[in-house]
């Protein structure tokens, strides 16, 4: 059985093991993701997508914005990543600028997101139409940060589109880190499945690392993943949800072949453990909080 890569480094940071906790709008916040830290076996984690304009204008205000408060992290979440998205070069490297002073280990560049009121932006998976604009906005968050620099992608607009190979050819030529590829199209969404076989493309196109993401609902999944593609390290997001154990249960069934299958009884303990951290945490948004992980968790 092939094994899960022990790490994976990003420019100077070495990610042990290669696992990743993929950004999930309105779910990765600093509670879920140290909730996600305690288990073991998530190598890094990434905030939720934030604005870029909305870092930039909060230089200048009186108390934090809601942008800032999507990067509120605390130190066990280390390596930890900040995703950005947006369509303006400047704008972004303004707020990759501040994310590095926040102290984030890595920024992240989000192209992928399928979502409309993002693409009617030109933000996210929007920005695989325009791979010049994508070419400046590379070049100018590199040019403001020295910490790694990171992008997740999709393959491509639709399916007379796919323009994963070229983004990371050129991603690499830029200087940045490593990529992750979500091998859908934008207008698949979440539907359909992802094409794995575009994720060994662009993986045996590429020198940087490859980090693979979409359809890991088990361990079995991951490994497989790796074995089809060669890919470097997985990213695995919505099963994280009903499953906040999944990283862990990859590194063992990596290592023995067999995992760990939690009790009815260790659900109840988990599910007691995070809404203590979110009221201990005392977020206006809370309760909602609670319903959300609960729909999910049961």
């Amino acid at each position: 059985m092939p094994n899960l890569p022990p790490f994976l480094r990003a420019g100077g940071v070495e990610i042990r093991p290669a696992t990743v906790l993929a950004p999930m709008a309105g779910i990765t916040d600093t509670v879920f993701r140290q909730l996600i830290r305690r288990q073991g076996g998530c190598g890094l984690i990434v905030t939720e997508f934030t604005s870029s304009h909305g870092i930039a204008s909060s230089v200048n205000a009186r108390k934090p914005t809601r942008s800032m408060r999507y990067l509120d992290f605390t130190p066990e979440e280390h390596p930890i990543a900040a995703q950005l998205f947006g369509a303006h070069p400047e704008v972004m490297a303004q707020a990759a600028a501040l994310c590095q002073q926040q102290g984030f280990d890595l920024v992240d560049i989000n192209f992928g997101c399928p979502v409309n009121k993002v693409v009617r932006c030109n933000g996210g998976s929007g920005l695989l139409r325009d791979l010049p604009l994508v070419e400046s906005i590379l070049k100018a968050v590199r040019a403001a940060i020295t910490i790694p620099l990171t992008i997740k992608i999709r393959s491509g607009w639709d399916e007379s589109d796919i323009v994963s190979v070229r983004v990371g050819r050129m991603a690499e030529d830029l200087g940045v880190d490593a990529i992750t590829l979500h091998p859908r199209t934008r207008q698949q969404g979440y539907s359909g499945r992802a094409d794995w076989s575009r994720l060994a493309e662009l993986n045996a196109a590429v020198r940087i690392p490859v980090i693979g993401n979409g359809d890991i609902v088990n361990p079995e999944d991951a490994i497989r993943m790796v074995d089809q593609t060669g890919c470097d390290g997985i990213m695995v997001g919505r099963a994280a949800l009903s499953n906040p154990w999944i990283f862990q249960q990859i590194v063992e069934y990596s290592a023995t072949g067999a995992y760990r299958t939690p009790t009815q009884e260790d659900r109840h303990h988990m599910i007691r453990t995070y809404f203590s951290m979110l009221m201990e945490r005392g977020a206006p948004d809370t309760v909602g909080r609670m319903k959300q992980f609960a729909t999910y968790f049961t």
